[in-house]
């Protein structure tokens, strides 16, 4: 795979680190760098080796300050929608992804960046982060799905307050909200991802791919036609040789070794 530009993709021991590297300007998403993105998704998603994808950004000033408004600002309604659909190939590869995706957040998360952090499986941020859709405050709303996502993960009336207003919240303030897991010391972060992204690691790949998408069900469905996507889902752990595995282990009272099968 040829170099990035504007992000740094890395693969070591079963995971992925995707890195945008713009910290110039707080690691805005112009559409290059969605489009690196878009690509190194594309390769930790059919690598069998990778188990889990990190997201993050470099320094520790900005995960992502979000669309590159200068590169934006001209644009015409249909290349505005292009541009957003651009945005959304990322967002929704994250979210329908059959291996978990852990946003590493540093610093400002706003606008599509925020956006991007939602589509995670799962965020850690640092103290110093803060989270926002100030889209409003340009004469704009939130397009790459932030509207769709926020109501669902804080509620609606907490999410209109947040795209109305244009207001940021702390790191503190978004783990009260539940839209965080864990908030950590600036200098701990990338650690305890680390640690984390390992766990996940040691879980059956199989199993985790079933479990997401009976998870993605229900944000989507209605909870008959989730609970319905949930039986099938779980019987089929059953034809696994990892459930084989996992079982066997628990019973003999040692680690289970899975093979993704």
């Amino acid at each position: 795979m040829s170099a990035f530009k504007n992000i740094v993709y890395e693969k070591t021991d079963g995971h992925a680190r995707l890195t945008i590297n713009r910290p110039e300007v707080r690691n805005a998403l112009n559409r290059e760098t969605r489009i690196e993105l878009r690509t190194a998704l594309e390769d930790a998603r059919d690598d069998d080796s990778v188990r889990v994808i990190v997201v993050t950004g470099a320094g520790d000033k900005a995960f992502s300050a979000g669309a590159d408004i200068k590169e934006i600002q001209n644009l015409t309604p249909l290349e505005m929608r292009e541009y957003v659909k651009l945005s959304r190939d990322v967002t929704n590869m994250i979210e329908r992804m059959d291996k978990p995706v852990i946003a590493a957040v540093n610093g400002y998360a706003l606008g599509g960046g925020f956006e991007l952090a939602m589509a995670c499986d799962i965020i850690v941020a640092s103290d110093n982060a803060r989270f926002g859709l100030p889209e409003i405050l340009i004469g704009i709303f939130p397009g790459g799905g932030g509207t769709q996502r926020l109501p669902k993960l804080i509620g609606t009336k907490k999410a209109k307050e947040m795209i109305f207003t244009g207001d940021m919240i702390t790191a503190a303030d978004a783990e009260r909200m539940g839209l965080v897991n864990k908030v950590v010391p600036a200098a701990k972060l990338n650690e305890t991802v680390e640690d984390l992204a390992k766990k996940i690691q040691g879980r059956s790949s199989i199993i985790l791919k079933l479990a997401k998408g009976a998870l993605n069900q229900s944000m989507e469905v209605g909870q008959s036609a989730g609970l319905s996507y949930e039986l099938e889902a779980f019987a089929l752990c059953f034809s696994t040789e990892d459930q084989k595995e996992g079982m066997r282990a628990f019973i003999e009272k040692r680690q289970p070794i899975y093979k993704g099968r």
